[in-house]
């Protein structure tokens, strides 16, 4: 368990540097909403919701992001441009500097922690100087009991402060904006930007670095849902591939949406809130989302139909990155304590613009941690001038920018645990079929739902696979409720040639973006690769 100590002392006992009443501590969400209303920091929607905007910033700044190099943390950390290595003395610096800047400012704090399994709970102190920040983080990080709070000693603390910017000729940083984390005195420093997801961000960072180094703790991106029969399944995916989505079965519970780690009991929700996007949001396609976005939800950038105080979910004025955080008690389904049995089926979602990876496959131990490791999706190019052809996306382990240690000690970790817990690993398509983006059509929503549930029911546990000719995974024959013609991807194509070639293309960028992790790579991984 991460040890139980004031960081530096409750930040150099804050408390006792600012004045009588300056402090609002672990306000009620009523409350955080009327010191938000009267302070201009956002409106309040005809659903109850609270609309804020985050400034210049509407999404997170990786660039901008940096964790301290010191002794504890230079032989562990994966350095490079993700996780970028802050002085020592630039913090301490710059931490002074923010907490004189704190002495005259109304803070509003709070308690929260995260990991719903109690073994490996992260108490956390919250500084904002926002109070709508505030209520994100009550929102997102789980809530204490009453009689917890009085007794509950910090492990981490966080200081938040849009206001605050960053000298980059004095303090170290790249710009005025910063998110820097120190795991050794175990405090998160952000400021000069008003994004919420770099406070959440910052602790699954901290979490992503404790829990596989310290506890053999899979930590993971992604969401996952329990059936009536007590079975866990895991859903990895980058933007777009329909993580959110097709999570949200109607037939089985949420345990979360984004962040979890995985023991040899079960998995845990890290959160206790849901941070979900909503651009062309719609009651018929999200209801959960819908309906949670009420009385104590915050959104994030949208628009207001004109004259109304009613939200415009398809307004991408601001940013096509707008979002909605509420708790997790607010969706109907969802499973309080946020904890599951251990899994019984892995989906990673992957919505390929090529036409090439089949729409439902199964992979034995070593390509699920080579597929892991690369976290391959498409993205299609979009309106951009004279960008015609899908572009690749690999993030590693589906979340690379979160990653403190190198990937493979996390792709290691999920092999084990596999092998350990007997767990099935399915690649789902959702992209295209019949042809590359252009000529092909998107899988459809209802056929990627019926390959799921046959998955999660049993349904394709005797049936006859056949191995894909370049990618070597094991593609079912038939599946319920869905023609057998669209299972295997080369017969759907109208010139199969065509799709030899881009088969091989795509398992060629593959290996490609593999060779930056080959050194420490293990032969068990490597075996995981496609066909060239």
């Amino acid at each position: 368990m991460i040890s139980k100590t004031h960081p530096v002392t409750d930040l150099l006992a804050l408390h006792g540097q600012l004045d009588n009443g300056q402090v609002k501590l672990n306000l009620t969400p009523a409350e955080l909403i009327e010191h938000a209303l009267s302070g201009q920091e956002g409106w309040l929607a005809d659903t109850g919701a609270l609309m804020a905007y985050t400034g210049k910033f509407t999404g997170r700044s990786p660039k901008d992001r940096y964790i301290v190099a010191d002794n504890a943390t230079k032989g562990n950390i994966w350095w490079g441009e993700i996780n970028i290595p802050f002085q020592e003395t630039h913090f301490d610096q710059l931490l002074g500097k923010m907490i004189s800047y704190l002495r005259h400012r109304t803070l509003f704090a709070r308690d929260v922690y995260a990991g719903a399994d109690s073994r490996y709970r992260l108490n956390i102190r919250v500084y904002n100087t926002l109070a709508w920040h505030n209520l994100f983080c009550h929102n997102m990080f789980l809530r204490p009991e009453k009689d917890e709070i009085e007794d509950q000693k910090t492990d981490f603390t966080i200081i938040c402060a849009p206001e605050f910017e960053a000298d980059p000729t004095l303090d170290g940083t790249r710009g005025k904006n910063f998110t820097i984390i120190n795991l050794t005195k175990k405090i998160i420093l952000i400021g000069g930007t008003g994004y919420t997801g770099e406070i959440k961000k910052g602790i699954f960072s901290v979490l992503n670095y404790h829990l596989p180094l310290k506890e053999n703790v899979l930590s993971m991106h992604c969401s996952a849902n329990i059936g009536k029969n007590g079975d866990t399944a895991l859903f990895f995916g980058l933007s777009g591939t329909g993580k959110t989505t097709l999570s949200a079965d109607p037939n089985r519970n949420l345990i979360g949406d984004d962040e979890h780690g995985w023991t040899n009991n079960g998995v845990f929700n890290f959160e206790g809130g849901c941070y979900a996007k909503v651009i062309d949001l719609s009651k018929e396609k999200e209801p959960e989302i819908w309906n949670a976005i009420k009385f104590g939800a915050v959104v994030e950038n949208t628009r207001f139909e004109q004259h109304s105080r009613t939200i415009n979910y398809t307004d991408c004025s601001v940013t096509q990155n707008t979002r909605t955080a509420y708790p997790l008690y607010h969706i109907q389904k969802a499973i309080i304590p946020p904890l599951g049995t251990l899994p019984k089926n892995i989906f990673f979602l992957t919505a390929d613009a090529f036409g090439v990876i089949p729409p439902i496959s199964k992979l034995d131990t070593n390509q699920a941690m080579y597929h892991f490791i690369s976290g391959y999706t498409a993205k299609v190019a979009g309106t951009e001038m004279g960008i015609s052809e899908p572009q690749k996306t690999f993030s590693a382990c589906f979340g690379a920018a979160f990653l403190p240690l190198h990937p493979t000690k996390y792709a290691s970790l999920l092999g084990k645990k596999m092998k350990d817990h007997n767990v099935n690993v399915w690649l789902i398509n959702t992209g295209w079929t019949g042809g590359s983006y252009g000529t092909g059509s998107r899988m459809k929503l209802p056929y990627t739902r019926a390959m799921i549930t046959a998955v999660l029911e049993g349904k394709l546990d005797n049936v006859t696979f056949k191995t894909h000719e370049v990618f070597n995974v094991a593609v079912p024959q038939t599946c319920p409720n869905v023609p057998s013609e669209l299972l295997n991807p080369r017969d759907t194509w109208a010139n199969p040639l065509e799709y030899d070639h881009k088969a091989h293309q795509l398992a060629l960028a593959f290996v490609e973006n593999f060779k930056k992790y080959e050194d420490f790579a293990s032969t068990e991984l490597m075996n995981g690769a496609p066909n060239i």
